[in-house]
Order: structure tokens, then C-alpha cells, then sequence
């Protein structure tokens, strides 16, 4: 059954937007009001598929199939609803690639953003002869930085890096594709038929010139620099633009009018920051899934080069989005749960287990803050800022017999809030010196009452939590598609999305948390050598 939502009852006749949020773990579909309510939503599970040491894939036929049984639930649990959807808008995650043939049909699976086996493919198009910065030759990472304000991940995890392999490996399969999309490109042409993609979904192809967010183009020496056919690339449009209506087969199978409009939306961390209400310049909010990143709207294009954050476009068509990037926040509990408390095979839908995250927190609770001098390093899968470092990898620290399981869970905590902390330093010089009053949580993890505090008190910023703060990013799709049907302007969202409550830090913990945030830099200063030395003939994480 469709799961219920906060917020109040609408009239029966309010427009609903259809919203989408497709994430890697599986798909989200939600009824959204105008006004931002949420009405109901549901969640599709969807397999990975792990190829060799490296390679990381999803199906695209099982996304679109989780969207249409999602959907199709949320709009017959009521005949009503389906008269009252006007538009259907898509969040999705990044860095992902699909080779299509001109029908629009996947060709293979599509590569995701943890799949490296491209890393190779990039480096050797990155560099230059002896001379380089990081792996890039300096010519050539001044012209990505100068144009895109970033450079392709030498970690073979983006677009490009997809791209790049699958020219090296698989040159018939890309003879035959008509166009490489991103998940979001991909759901959007199996909704309208349309081969198109927004400006940040296309961002990590890395071909596109975005210093004039009124042109953004693909720039043919960026493309030159990749190898990659221009032709091969979905034209570009705005994440408001109506890109076309439901093709008639897909109004049908979930009953909606043929006239239904379907609005261009953007990947995920976008639709977060329009979700979170911080549209307003510095406003910041920090994303607590799997991964973890902090974003804030920026008038300017600016790239922070030694801190790894940089301004990329986004969903508002007259803004930057600034990001910092870490590799695993919520992935460490899952780690906690799946392979230290639990088997994964030990848990089931139907076991209690297999939602123990409120119980993860009510046993945190009640560990003093600092965890009793033990600190946990969250580095599972390396870290991208404010270190681009790979061969980093986590651990707990200063461990001893009088430490318990709750400790640790503890610990495990307060190691994700301290590594945001690490973040936070550089991302508030970054946006131009201005102190943001707080910190919108969203995800996952911005769910916990526990977690919230804990951020608060370590960050020393107000940490504000949505209503519904797992459903930002389909809340983001929704305003997406209101400012694309001209029902909002940005500038409307931030009074729509008020907070369930905020969190203050608490004094009486600042001088210990500053303690435990001293000896974290510490352990990573100390620590980086060694990881590196131990790591650096091994496979990459995965």
C-alpha cells in the first residue's frame, strides 16, 4: 500500500505533480500538491549487478518497471488522483551511462557511479607526457576547470570515464548506440520519446561549456580532449523546460490524460537543494543517504581546486550550485548493520531487524557524547573532500576492553558528523564567507532526532529538519515542475517548506567535540601515508 505523508488534506480538486525520485538502492514515486504537500508515495527495491573487481550495473528496464508498478499503485489506490495529475517530473541519481539505439532501447546495462573499471580509459586521456598536476596534464585541466569548472574523476566513476571504457572495450557496442544518457536523460525519453539532457545531468560527460548559463553547449575541444562524437551527446534543455507530453502508451498504462506534461527535472543533488527549500544564495543543506554531500546556490562559477568543490549548474536556470562531496555517510551504518550486528542474509522485509535504525539511535543515546574517547574514521570507500583520496580507507580508533557494542555504534555516529564537520570548514569560505544561520538535513539520514543533535553540536550550526526530510528529492522534482508550469517561481519554495523543528548546538559539549574534531584531522594527517602505502597495490574499494 502507497505510504501516507505528512502535511494537511488537499481540496479534491488540487493539481498533483507525479514526482519521481530514482535512487540507486530504488524508486520513489510520489503525489505532490502545488503547495508541497505530499499525499502518498512508494518505494521499488532494484538489484545491483556486480561485473569483475570494478564494474557496477543497473538495468534500466528494472528502473522504468519500478516506476510504472510504483505509480500505477499511488494512482489506483484512488480513481481520483489520476484527473487531478497535471505534470510528471523525474529526480535521479548522477554519473551514470546508458548506450541507446536510435528506438531509444538500453543496449547494456548501464554503468553507475560507483563503476571504475574506466579508470584507466580517462587517466590516459587526462595526462600529458611527463609533465602533470594529479594525473592531468596542465593544459588540459586548465581547460576543463576554465569551461565545466571540474575535470573527469581519474577514479573512472563518472560519465566520462564510462564513455572512455566503453570506447577502448566495447567498440561495436558503441558503433551501434545512437546516444549515451544518463539515468535521468533515460526515464525522460521513455516518457516522452524525446533524446535530451539537462545541463546537470550532462555535467560529468565533462564536455559541456557552462560559464554562460544562458548557452550551455558541448565545446567541440572538450570533446576532441574525451574522444567522444558530438553526435552520440542528447541535445541540451533547462530542468524547468516542458520537454513534451506522456507518450500515449505510458498515459495509458498509468491512466493519466494524453495532454500530461512532463517537466525536463534534474539528478539528485539538484532536486535536493530545491527540496530542502534553500534556494536563497549561501543557504546551505547537507544530504544524508549512502553518500553525503553539501550544497548551497552560488550567483558564480568558481572551482575551489586544492579543497575538491567546486560551482556546477543546477535546476535554477540563473545560479550555480556548490558542491562538496564525501564518499559514504549512511553507507556506514548499513556496513554496521549488514556485516558487523547482522548477516544481510539474516535480515528480511518482514523481520523487525531490518529497519533497526531507530533502534541504532535509541542505544546511541545513551553513550555520552565523544563515545567515551573512541573514534571511528568513516572511510569505507575513500574520501572526495575536503581529500581526494582513494587509498583512505575507515577504522576505529583507540579501542580498548572497556568499550562496548553501544560505543561503537556511537562512534559510528559521531564519525559521520565529524567528517562533515571536515567538509563544512571549507564549503562556508567557499560561498563567499557567509555564515549560514544553519543547515537544512536531508535524506535518510536526516530523519534521526539524534543524528540531528549530534551534527549540531559537533558543527556548531543550527541544524533545521524538514517534515519529511527522505522525500526531498521528490519534493524537489515537484517544485521543479511547478516553476517549469509557471505555478511557482523559485523564490516562492523557501516559505513552503517549513521545518518539523531545528536542533541548537549545545555548549556544554563544544570543547569536548573540538577535542574529538582536533584529533580526527590529526588521525587523517598521521594516518594518509600509511593508508597509502598499504593500499596502493590493492584493487580500488568498491
Amino acid at each position: 500500500m502507497p505510504s501516507a505523508a505528512p502535511g494537511g488534506t488537499p481540496s479534491s480538486n488540487e493539481r498533483l505533480i507525479l514526482a519521481v525520485d530514482l535512487g540507486t538502492s530504488g524508486c520513489k514515486c510520489a503525489l505532490v500538491s502545488l503547495d508541497g504537500n505530499v499525499l502518498a508515495w512508494t518505494f521499488r527495491p532494484i538489484a545491483l549487478h556486480l561485473v569483475g573487481e570494478l564494474g557496477v550495473e543497473q538495468d534500466p528496464q528494472d528502473w522504468w518497471h519500478a516506476f510504472l508498478d510504483g505509480a500505477q499503485e499511488l494512482l489506483g489506490a484512488d480513481a481520483g488522483r489520476r484527473k487531478r495529475v497535471v505534470a510528471v517530473c523525474c529526480s535521479t541519481f548522477g554519473e551514470c551511462t546508458v548506450p541507446v539505439d536510435e528506438q531509444g532501447h538500453a543496449l547494456a546495462r548501464a554503468m553507475l557511479w560507483v563503476d571504475m573499471r574506466g579508470a584507466e580509459a580517462i587517466r590516459r586521456r587526462a595526462r600529458s607526457g611527463r609533465l602533470n598536476i594529479q594525473g592531468y596534464g596542465p593544459l588540459k585541466l586548465a581547460r576543463w576547470l576554465r569551461l565545466t569548472g571540474g575535470a573527469p574523476s581519474l577514479s573512472g566513476k563518472d560519465s566520462a570515464g564510462h564513455v572512455a571504457w566503453l570506447y577502448d572495450h566495447q567498440p561495436a557496442l558503441v558503433e551501434r548506440t545512437c546516444k549515451f544518457l544518463n539515468a535521468l536523460d533515460f526515464m525522460n525519453l521513455r516518457l516522452t520519446g524525446r533524446f535530451c539532457a539537462t545541463h546537470d545531468s550532462a555535467l560529468t560527460t565533462w564536455a559541456t561549456d557552462n560559464r554562460d548559463l544562458s548557452r550551455v553547449h558541448y565545446d567541440d575541444g572538450l570533446l576532441r580532449l574525451l574522444g567522444m562524437a558530438r553526435e552520440k551527446l542528447p541535445d541540451l534543455v533547462h530542468s524547468t523546460e516542458v520537454i513534451g507530453s506522456l507518450l500515449p502508451a505510458v498515459a495509458d498504462a498509468l491512466g493519466l490524460a494524453h495532454d500530461t506534461k512532463v517537466v525536463a527535472g534534474s539528478v539528485d543533488n539538484s532536486a535536493a537543494a530545491i527540496g530542502a527549500g534553500t534556494v536563497r544564495d549561501g543557504a546551505l543543506h547537507l544530504y544524508l543517504g549512502t553518500s553525503s554531500w553539501l550544497g548551497a546556490h552560488v550567483p558564480t562559477k568558481r572551482t575551489h581546486v586544492s579543497r575538491f568543490i567546486a560551482s556546477v549548474p543546477c535546476a535554477q536556470r540563473d545560479r550555480y550550485l556548490a558542491m562538496a562531496m564525501q564518499t559514504t555517510a549512511c553507507g556506514n551504518l548499513s556496513f554496521l548493520r549488514d556485516r558487523i550486528l547482522f548477516h544481510a542474509d539474516e535480515l528480511h522485509v518482514d523481520d523487525p531487524r531490518s529497519d533497526v535504525y531507530p533502534l541504532l539511535d535509541r542505544i546511541a543515546d545513551r553513550v555520552p557524547p565523544g563515545s567515551r574517547g573512541l573514534t571511528y574514521l568513516p572511510w569505507l570507500l575513500g574520501e572526495r573532500t575536503p581529500v581526494d583520496d582513494g587509498h583512505l580507507r575507515a577504522g576505529l580508533f583507540n579501542l580498548s576492553l572497556e568499550h562496548t557494542r553501544e560505543d561503537v555504534i556511537r562512534a559510528f555516529l559521531e564519525g559521520v558528523a565529524l567528517n562533515t564537520r571536515w567538509m563544512l570548514e571549507p564549503m562556508l569560505d567557499f560561498v563567499d564567507g557567509k555564515r549560514s544561520p544553519g543547515i537544512t538535513i536531508v535524506g535518510g539520514g536526516g530523519q534521526s532526532d539524534v543524528w540531528c543533535q549530534m551534527i549540531a553540536d559537533i558543527t556548531g550550526m543550527a541544524i533545521q529538519q524538514p517534515r519529511a526530510p527522505i522525500q526531498a528529492n521528490a519534493l524537489g522534482a515537484a517544485f521543479i515542475a511547478a516553476v517549469g508550469l509557471g505555478e511557482l517561481s523559485f523564490h516562492d519554495i523557501p516559505a513552503l517548506c517549513r521545518p518539523r523543528q531545528q536542533f541548537e548546538p549545545r555548549q556544554t559539549t563544544r570543547t569536548l567535540y573540538d577535542d574529538c574534531f582536533a584529533t580526527f584531522k590529526q588521525l587523517h594527517r598521521q594516518l594518509a601515508p600509511v593508508y597509502r602505502r598499504v593500499n596502493q597495490h590493492r584493487s580500488a574499494a568498491r
